[in-house]
């Protein structure tokens, strides 16, 4: 399929990427030295490889924890506001080809909206992609996005009418003890999707949807598990009722105010499951470059056993809609 876009696509900036960083990826990908060249690529390596797969449009965002794991306010301000700069810079050479998220220091939930705000109305972008949990004042201090401090943010990217993309970063392992000793299921094999799954649970149990009804967040690589689970969680909080703060049922948000891609979960089964739990209008195509192939995303995804509507939707026109994008489409009817 031609004209896909994608928007789990990540880029970096050298404040980003340490030396503590560099030896902790070079554990979990023997291929880190091409993987950050790519990152910190921005047209070079991207621009030939969408052309060759058919991706019309990507959406760059700052990879993770990044910001968010930089404990002092001013500082993740400063970096954001750089990486921010620095990817709008880009996509004003390229507006026909690429867009971008905002990176937000959400230490401080002032500086997170002034910045939201600059980057969606002064330099045009799509929304934001916010890598889990923040490190607040301390590296042992973690807030998460349901805490009442972030009403005001919430209530105002309402307000913009852009989605917020609820990226993964593993736990604090001081505070996860059960990954000792197995140290393979860090990262994308496993403790991202669970550490996502339950920051989108406390979203929809704090009843953050029931006050702001027309907020949408984005979950990659198919929903994190929640659509083969949403069922169990919803039967089990109705047996043991304890004061949940949420007027509706989890299936009732995941539904209404979730988008999920297909970043970097190119299974066709669960595609299907996700499919039946949330509709093909709220599912769409990415791949979490660079951190897995186009090759394998693009091939999987153009030779799925879907309708020729549903591949059309979830590869091009979900996004369109959800991200506005429909004055930077080259053809709408490719």
């Amino acid at each position: 399929m031609e004209g896909k876009i994608a928007f789990e696509e990540h880029f970096a900036i050298p404040e980003t990427i340490s030396s503590a960083h560099d030896a902790r990826y070079a554990g979990w990908f023997p291929a880190w030295p091409d993987i950050k060249r790519r990152l910190l690529d921005l047209e070079e390596l991207r621009l030939p490889e969408m052309d060759k797969h058919g991706i019309e449009i990507v959406i760059l965002s700052l990879h993770n924890p990044a910001v968010q794991g930089i404990p002092d306010a001013k500082l993740a301000a400063e970096v954001a506001r750089k990486a921010n700069d620095t990817i709008a810079e880009f996509v004003a050479k390229r507006p026909d080809r690429f867009a971008a998220f905002a990176a937000l220091p959400m230490q401080d939930p002032d500086l997170a909206i002034a910045e939201l705000t600059r980057c969606v109305m002064d330099l045009g972008f799509k929304g934001t992609m916010v890598n889990g949990f923040s490190q607040v004042g301390d590296p042992n201090t973690v807030v998460y996005l349901d805490d009442p401090r972030y009403l005001p943010f919430w209530e105002k990217l309402e307000q913009l009418d852009f989605p917020l993309y609820l990226h993964p970063r593993d736990p604090l392992v001081n505070r996860e003890p059960v990954y000792d000793g197995h140290p393979w299921f860090l990262g994308s094999a496993w403790a991202f999707g669970v550490e996502t799954a339950i920051h989108a649970l406390r979203l929809m149990a704090s009843g953050l949807f029931d006050r702001c009804p027309r907020l949408n967040v984005i979950l990659g690589h198919l929903g994190e598990g929640l659509p083969y689970m949403i069922w169990r969680i919803d039967h089990r909080i109705s047996q043991t009722p304890r004061g949940i703060p949420a007027r509706r049922k989890m299936a009732d948000y995941l539904g209404d105010n979730f988008y999920l891609t297909v970043s970097g979960n190119f299974r066709t089964p669960t595609l299907v499951d996700a499919i039946m739990e949330v509709g093909s209008d709220r599912i769409m195509f990415s791949v979490d470059y660079p951190f897995e192939k186009t090759v394998e995303a693009v091939k999987w995804f153009d030779e799925l056993h879907i309708s020729e509507r549903d591949r059309r939707k979830i590869g091009r026109t979900n996004a369109l809609n959800l991200f506005k994008l429909e004055g930077s489409a080259r053809g709408a009817s490719r």
